[in-house]
């Protein structure tokens, strides 16, 4: 395992899902497991590049995957957060 930032990038299965779908799955993973509960405000796009050790690029596409899901909501100028209802 290589490790960039707090994130430890795992090889194997992973490894054949392009970066933006994993780090979207590690983001639904925190969600559903309460990491970050509904209401709460989840990482930037920026926060997200620099955990995942990414351009903005591929973190927006991440979160917009996350947000495409039904897993989070945009607030203008507030931010991104956890919904109410998680989908499922």
């Amino acid at each position: 395992m290589r490790s960039t930032g707090r994130w430890r990038w795992k090889y194997g299965s992973w490894s054949q899902r392009p970066l933006w779908r994993q780090i979207a799955a590690e983001i639904i993973r925190r969600i559903e497991g309460g990491t970050y509960p509904p209401g709460s405000r989840v990482p930037s796009t920026l926060e997200v590049a620099e955990e995942f050790g990414v351009v903005n690029a591929t973190a927006a596409k991440a979160m917009r995957h996350v947000r495409e899901e039904g897993y989070t909501r945009g607030e203008v100028g507030l931010g991104t957060f956890v919904v109410d209802e998680l989908p499922h």
